[in-house]
């Protein structure tokens, strides 16, 4: 995960479920962030979708954005989640303001903290699931997923694998990057290395610690500035590189599936 990114997420923070489960399904819902976003697209109903994320429509944020062109996306949350009128909030930030001019209490609110492990993403599957009122829908999903990850092959390469990205931050353990990677059977290099979930690790000693992999961002693999430059250097030219959208991992949710899936047909990749 970029380090934009996880200064966003750390931004958009979300809480736990307040309150208990609404008697009947809710009818207009509306997310604030792209990780409620990707929950609400895969188990309500399209007629249960007030609003998206601002968002929801950047490919490069979201895993689903596709599939949110035919939904409307705040530009002025405060006002307009007012005007809407939701009988729930996916993704309510922290305090009682959240929403400005919202009595505290008006809105069921659904958080979740930011997903760093596939189980913390069932978790969340299936609490979003029932508070939307389909709770068959969230298990089917999650017997989906956990199919697919079984079918995975076992890797025919592993080794040490560092999660690199632009301006040479690198993500450390406790994260969803971290849970991929031991999924797919690499070791992350920061873990080697004693470095924290994020570290910003210069190139001399990247070289010198001499990964397997390196993890990129699909957006860096053409050089745009000098933070994507860097990760196009000669002395990284040897290494092989696994490249996935940020969108992906940006945010818990079913791309980890497809996340898992891509790292590993790379893994087995003819050499």
């Amino acid at each position: 995960m970029g380090m934009t990114s996880r200064i966003f997420l750390a931004a958009t923070a979300l809480i736990a479920l307040t309150g208990a489960a609404a008697p009947t399904a809710p009818r207009r819902i509306v997310s604030l962030n792209v990780c409620a976003d990707q929950y609400l697209l895969a188990l309500a109903d399209p007629a249960q979708i007030a609003a998206l994320s601002s968002n929801a429509r950047d490919p490069e944020l979201s895993a689903t954005a596709s599939r949110a062109r035919g939904f409307r996306t705040l530009r002025r949350p405060a006002e307009e989640v007012l005007a809407i009128r939701p009988d729930l909030i996916l993704g309510f930030p922290i305090g009682p303001n959240a929403v400005a001019g919202a009595p505290p209490g008006q809105w069921r609110t659904l958080g979740l903290a930011s997903a760093d492990s596939y189980g913390a993403i069932l978790d969340q599957i299936r609490q979003v699931a029932r508070a939307t009122g389909h709770v068959d829908r969230g298990e089917a999903l999650i017997a989906a997923m956990n199919r697919d990850l079984a079918a995975l092959p076992r890797p025919r390469r592993g080794g040490v694998a560092a999660y690199y990205q632009r301006r040479g931050y690198m993500t450390g353990t406790g994260t969803l990057i971290d849970d991929l990677m031991r999924r797919v059977g690499l070791t992350n290099l920061a873990a080697k290395l004693g470095k924290p979930p994020l570290a910003q690790v210069p190139l001399e000693e990247m070289v010198a610690a001499r990964p397997d992999w390196l993890i990129v961002e699909s957006a860096t693999d053409r050089v745009v500035d000098q933070g994507t430059e860097m990760l196009h250097h000669p002395a990284l030219a040897a290494v092989p590189r696994i490249s996935l959208p940020q969108s992906w991992t940006v945010c818990g949710g079913p791309a980890y599936v497809q996340a898992a899936r891509t790292i590993m047909a790379r893994l087995n990749a003819p050499r």
